[in-house]
């Protein structure tokens, strides 16, 4: 009977080893992956515009760099600017931990090149600048890479998203149509009871 637990404590040891255990850290990725986010409008809004992504094995790395990469994952981060003083996106080292990339944006296969996707902004995405990043996860789901559309600093290639405010358009025309017909009908209403005063006059 001892000889099942100690062999179970040990396994449990040994697991804790694996990357799903403790985490993987974004310090410890290499960027191997390309990644390029445009639009031709400087300002998105949420719900409505396209931004195209595009990414690609870098060439530069020695092959067979990407041998473990099986899927890749697109996400809309916070730029630093959009971060400040605000602790729910704050950067974390630990993956498990980060919140900088919180919107998912597509889960692809991984193909090292000629990889493209027209991405239509949610409408949930709130007001902020933003980047893209593509992380690349080996077959146990674990992060083993990444690229991104900007720098290390986070400061160039930014894009920022407008989020929907509550108000339609078409709202603002019934609001105003609505307006006028009120006026039009209180006008209207003061016009019949001027007439009927003076009717009761001539009587």
């Amino acid at each position: 009977m001892e000889f099942p637990v100690v062999f179970l404590v040990g396994y449990l040891m040994l697991s804790c080893f694996a990357p799903s255990c403790y985490g993987v850290t974004f310090s410890s990725l290499h960027k191997t992956l390309v990644v390029s986010a445009s639009s031709p409008l400087h300002v998105l809004k949420a719900g409505e515009d396209e931004l195209t992504i595009k990414w690609e094995f870098n060439q530069t790395f020695p092959p067979g760099t990407d041998s473990t990469y099986k899927t890749v994952k697109l996400k809309l981060c916070y730029a630093p600017e959009s971060q400040k003083d605000r602790p729910w996106r704050k950067t974390v080292d630990d993956l498990k931990k980060d919140k900088t990339c919180q919107h998912m944006i597509v889960a692809r296969p991984y193909n090292p090149s000629n990889n493209s996707f027209i991405w239509k902004v949610e409408r949930d995405v709130p007001s902020a600048k933003f980047f893209v990043r593509v992380y690349a996860y080996d077959g146990q789901e674990v992060v083993v890479a990444y690229g991104q559309n900007t720098d290390h600093s986070k400061t160039f290639d930014l894009f920022t998203i407008h989020a929907i405010t509550g108000r339609h358009a078409s709202i603002d025309v019934a609001s105003v149509c609505f307006s006028f017909f009120s006026v039009g009908s209180l006008a209207a209403f003061f016009y019949m009871e001027r007439r009927k005063g003076k009717f009761s006059q001539h009587k």
